[in-house]
């Protein structure tokens, strides 16, 4: 067992909830003969004077060996007072918490409180701007005194294990092979079209490349210590045993409970909320219906060009769970793909700041309005956050452990995440950046060639990923980027001021997003509102400020890196110069949520240990916390499924109640080629009205002026009219003066529609 140092001994001795007390160990007294005055046995023995001075040192040596010992002694003497002035701050640490503990922490809550009065004020309609700046300053100001009085404070990264020393092995044989098969699925990727062939070659270069150089448990261990078996090794061996036993903690059963809320938020009234398609569902799904027809693409030029994953993970959803290609398809897609960044919002958490602070963030991620809406939606969006987030957690965690699996892991989701969604094309900027600043710091001293040598692997692990769509982006570079560059240059519309100051006024709103205004983008947002809840948005300029300060004073890389990942990751909102108003955006920022959040509940695990600390009952630090985040999530419920969803239905056309009529009309037995729906300026898509009829690759427009078209269709028929269109019904009544006139009323204002029935006179004689 390790001794405890001078520093263990006074920690125990002032800190009084310690129960176990260091003890100085006693002095050891040597035996000493008796004393031979009080009858004690002696025998003497007879000494010769000569053989007494061969015995007695001479004078010179007895000299050299008293300057060696006061040597010594002066050493000693020096080595205390280094020792004492090398925990000088743990020492004054510890007297700070010793009479800071038990301390009230009423500028830490009136803080809060003020915080929370300042933030009601930018809630729209917002009032009092200007007042409400200057409350949260005010709050800020009292945060600070609680922070250098030791009342608050952010928690600490939780100190792991030493940075590993990689044994620089790897299967040379396996990554001849890897790069041999990749270069040749490479040149099969040509033509933007996946094959059985490509695709095989592909996937075995990437296995290869992981059997290559993925570290097994028993090579990872610490020298001296026990191999702990591998996750593979430890499931095989669990379900062969005859007896299970499942043991259930009360943390796993909170943390299953948290899980059934988030699932709740993620898929309740998921039919309704949003309600109806807009035009890029339409393009959504005729490129999932091409993927069915064999055109499998690797990009899909429709519409200005998209990115492959979600359309393969749409086809497979669609045979799975049998809701065919349909809006309602989309949107449990786009779920699923948003549950799957939470789990790596909590092992963020728990990296940066231990498993109660993962937990909070999970809540605050989980229930937030900005990543339910994005996720419900039925596009891409929910990809940038869903592939960020782990990307960043393995790298953050290979970078401060050293280990080569982690950049690995982080170099696969970086490049699946190229695949998903266009803003994610800024992380590999993000992750060379973080590279970066942990080689500027002197965490990296011992191992900045390591550093270096493992990100070049997650570099080759991401370009391999990143192979088929890397060969399309060569032989199509217009292609590839047009969508980036109508929004970064002047190509498609001209930029309004120098791009500089374009980029200063985008970057203050993207940054101010969170707490005031976060857009006008109504298909995926409440627009000109915070991009957070109340809660979570005073509880992120907490976290975030003072993350900085606590930057300043102790210079930990993690700290600046997460500081500096929030503005990066919105960078691809922050860079449409071009078209300003649609910065900030919910959809092009989404990356940067994990951090946000995790921030966020870095602040309030400070609150929470700041009321825990105080002598008061134990149970208020509890019920303090519980109450924000039921507060945060009852708020961001009226978001989601009031607020959002009824300005989402005002906002939308109802291409839901046409397909409805023209599927009533085919049940009753008439062709679904007979019914027509006649366009109008800024009204539907009429594609999305096949779509909802559940004819997904039907057009049902037919313009004004070929209505004289359908004379020779025999059959009942069928037009859907807007309800202004009082020409079209003029030339319906023309050309068919027997047909029957209907209006279809909505309870939106501006949502009604006019049918006209033609009946067939030789079925309707």
């Amino acid at each position: 067992m390790k001794e405890p140092s001078v520093l263990d001994y006074l920690k125990s001795r002032l800190n009084p909830w310690q129960k176990e007390k260091i003890q100085l160990p006693q002095p050891v007294e040597e035996a000493q003969p008796e004393n031979p005055a009080r009858g004690a046995p002696q025998q003497a023995e007879a000494v010769s004077v000569e053989a007494a001075k061969q015995e007695a040192p001479a004078p010179e040596t007895a000299v050299r060996e008293l300057a060696l010992d006061t040597e010594q002694f002066a050493k000693q003497i020096v080595g205390t007072f280094h020792l004492a002035a090398s925990h000088e701050n743990d020492l004054r640490e510890l007297i700070g918490e010793a009479n800071t503990k038990g301390k009230f922490p009423w500028r830490t809550l009136l803080a809060m409180g003020v915080a929370l009065l300042a933030q009601r004020m930018f809630e729209p309609p917002a009032s009092s701007i200007p007042l409400g700046v200057a409350l949260y300053f005010f709050a800020l100001l009292l945060l600070a005194w609680a922070y250098f009085d030791k009342e608050f404070a952010l928690p600490e990264f939780k100190d792991g294990p030493e940075a590993q020393t990689d044994p620089q092995t790897f299967h040379q044989n396996s990554l001849i092979f890897a790069l041999v098969l990749a270069a040749v699925a490479f040149f099969l990727f040509s033509g933007n079209l996946f094959t059985p062939v490509n695709v095989t070659l592909w996937l075995v270069a990437v296995g290869l490349y992981l059997r290559s150089l993925w570290l097994s448990s028993r090579k990872t261990g610490e020298a001296g210590s026990p191999q702990q078996p591998g996750i593979l090794t430890r499931m095989v061996g669990f379900f062969r045993r005859d007896v299970w036993q499942i043991s259930f903690t009360r943390w796993t059963i909170l943390l299953v409970a948290v899980a059934l809320v988030i699932i709740f938020f993620r898929f309740y009234r998921l039919d309704g909320v949003p309600g109806e398609p807009f035009s890029d569902h339409a393009e959504k799904l005729l490129d999932v219906f091409d993927v069915t027809q064999g055109q499998t693409h690797i990009f899909f030029p429709r519409n200005t060009g998209r990115e492959f994953i979600q359309f393969y993970w749409t086809d497979f959803l669609a045979g799975l769970l049998g809701t065919g290609l349909s809006f309602l398809t989309l949107k449990i897609g786009t779920a699923l793909i948003g549950l799957f960044t939470l789990p790596y919002v909590y092992l963020l958490g728990k990296e940066i700041g231990g498993k109660r602070v993962a937990l909070f963030a999970l809540v605050l991620a989980g229930t937030s309005y900005w990543l339910n809406t994005i996720s419900r939606i039925g596009l891409r969006f929910p990809l940038y956050p869903a592939f960020a987030a782990p990307t960043l957690y393995y790298l953050l965690r290979g970078l401060r452990k050293q280990t080569r699996n982690d950049f690995i892991l982080s170099g696969l989701f970086l490049g699946l995440g190229l695949n998903g969604y266009s803003p994610f094309r800024f992380v590999p900027i993000v992750a060379l950046v973080a590279v970066g600043i942990y080689l500027l710091h002197k965490n990296s001293k011992t191992n900045r060639q390591q550093t270096i040598l493992m990100f070049s692997i997650l570099v080759l692990a991401s370009f391999l990923i990143f192979l088929p769509l890397l060969r399309y982006a060569l032989e199509n570079p217009d292609m590839f980027s047009y969508r980036a560059m109508t929004r970064l240059t002047g190509s498609e519309q001209a930029l309004s001021a120098p791009a500089w100051q374009i980029f200063i006024s985008n970057t203050y709103r993207a940054m101010t997003m969170f707490n005031y205004d976060d857009g006008e983008i109504w298909v995926h947002s409440i627009p000109h509102r915070p991009a957070l809840d109340i809660i979570s948005a005073v509880l992120f300029v907490f976290g975030y400020i003072f993350l900085f300060v606590r930057y300043l004073r102790k210079r930990d890389w993690s700290d600046l890196f997460i500081f500096l990942s929030v503005p990066l990751l919105l960078m691809p909102s922050i860079l449409s110069l071009a078209f300003p108003n649609e910065n900030p955006s919910l959809n092009r920022t989404g990356g940067a949520a994990a951090f946000v959040f995790v921030i966020a509940a870095l602040a309030l695990d400070g609150i929470y240990t700041s009321l825990k600390n105080a002598k008061i009952w134990r149970g208020t630090a509890t019920v303090l916390v519980a109450g924000l985040l039921l507060a945060s999530s009852m708020q961001n419920y009226n978001l989601v499924f009031d607020k959002f969803a009824t300005q989402f239905m005002a906002g939308a056309w109802n291409t839901s109640d046409m397909g409805n009529v023209i599927h009533s009309f085919v049940v009753e037995g008439n062709s679904p080629d007979n019914a027509f729906v006649v366009p109008y300026p800024y009204w539907v898509d009429t594609r999305l009205v096949g779509i909802q009829a559940g004819y997904p690759t039907k057009d049902y427009a037919l313009s004004r002026d070929h209505l004289s078209d359908t004379q020779p269709v025999t059959g009942n028929k069928l037009f859907i009219v807007k309800e202004d269109d009082q020409q079209t019904l003029v030339a319906l009544r023309q050309l068919y003066p027997s047909g029957l006139l209907g209006h279809f009323t909505n309870p939106l204002e501006g949502k009604n529609f006019w049918t006209y029935l033609v009946p067939d006179p030789t079925l309707n004689p």
